[in-house]
């Protein structure tokens, strides 16, 4: 079988220069300086360090490191890679703007089946409201005065709106959503551990029991195109980043030539063949 992921790559924005920022309701959010100067790049290039980097940043946010420390991990796991994408990552689909409503299947973080799209937008734009105007199934987004996000937006318009809006300066997301988030990552890779490494010590139930929590990873599956390149070839569509990590976590959760393993000396996520520990 071809190797699917041969052709994987995605142009996704990191800022210079992020910060955390409170919003009038109290809650933190992460979002780029306001003179944070915006990078196209493939976080995919290197999609075992980005996977690494993500799956351990869960372990500090399940092991209740201070969140001074988790806040600085994420800012500088933004900083490498951007942020995750999470207003396109939730959705049914990220082309929402082209519908009446926003619907969402079941999360972590919003309990609403279905938002209006202002109220939807509002929830990571809380400290600039983008100009959008809304008709029925109809969208018009206008950016002024920014160059730099003028020319970002045109640069990244092959991409659905809600997409390049994701990459303006003025898109935020929430510190306990991105917690969550890595939590949920890492949680999915301990008990697969924990599943197989204690298998004959413990009884039927547990084991059913850490099989439905495996059952429980699940999201929105990427889209595809065939491209006619040398060969007819596959080519992933990711529009968030967050979706981009979940599929390669799959795929190296379930890749038995290298195998994601816990570090029993320094208790980080690895990859065996760098590190090995038995």
């Amino acid at each position: 079988m071809n190797n699917l992921l041969e052709r994987t790559s995605e142009s996704w924005v990191r800022y210079d220069d992020y910060e955390w920022k409170e919003g009038k309701d109290g809650v933190l959010y992460l979002t780029p300086a306001a003179k944070a100067k915006p990078d196209i790049f493939d976080p995919l290039k290197d999609a075992e360090t980005l996977v690494l980097d993500a799956l351990n940043i869960g372990r500090m946010c399940m092991s209740k490191k201070p969140d001074e420390e988790i806040r600085k991990a994420i800012l500088q796991f933004a900083l490498h890679y951007g942020l995750l994408g999470l207003m396109t990552a939730l959705p049914t689909t990220p082309n929402f703007m082209e519908y009446e409503a926003v619907y969402l299947p079941k999360n972590h973080f919003i309990r609403e089946e279905s938002m209006k799209t202002a109220d939807y937008l509002a929830l990571f734009f809380p400290f600039e409201t983008p100009d959008v105007v809304k008709r029925g199934i109809e969208s018009m987004w206008n950016i002024d005065g920014d160059r730099a996000m003028i020319a970002l937006a045109m640069a990244m318009s092959d991409k659905p709106m809600a997409v390049n809006m994701v990459f303006q300066r003025s898109y935020a997301e929430r510190y306990e959503w991105l917690k969550q988030q890595f939590t949920d990552w890492v949680f999915t890779f301990t008990t697969s551990v924990l599943y197989y490494e204690d298998y004959d010590v413990i009884d039927e139930d547990t084991r059913n029991l850490y099989r439905q929590s495996m059952a429980a990873f699940d999201g929105i599956a990427p889209t595809y195109h065939i491209a006619l390149l040398d060969k007819p070839t596959i080519i992933w569509d990711f529009h968030s980043l967050l979706l981009g990590i979940q599929m390669m976590f799959s795929f190296m959760l379930t890749d038995d030539a290298k195998p994601l393993r816990l570090c029993k000396h320094c208790t980080k996520v690895l990859i065996h063949p760098l590190h090995s520990t038995s």
